[in-house]
């Protein structure tokens, strides 16, 4: 279970019913705040590497899940 949510679970909801018909249980949010909290780290490693301060896009990649 994740300590906080990074995700907004009604939106999230939202988008799973209306794509795809499903319901959403509350793991599903836990399992998706913690691949942004590991997306968030990895970009945030990527940064300081290259000596900024700033995370950008181009910090932040996919294949990091």
């Amino acid at each position: 279970m994740a300590a906080d949510t990074y995700v907004v679970t009604s939106k999230v909801k939202k988008l799973i019913k209306e794509e795809g018909g499903c319901n959403t249980s509350a793991e599903t949010i836990d399992v998706l705040s913690d691949a942004v909290k590991r997306l968030c780290a990895k970009g945030i490693e990527s940064a300081k590497a290259d000596g900024r301060k700033t995370v950008m896009a181009r910090d932040i990649v996919i294949d990091h899940l």
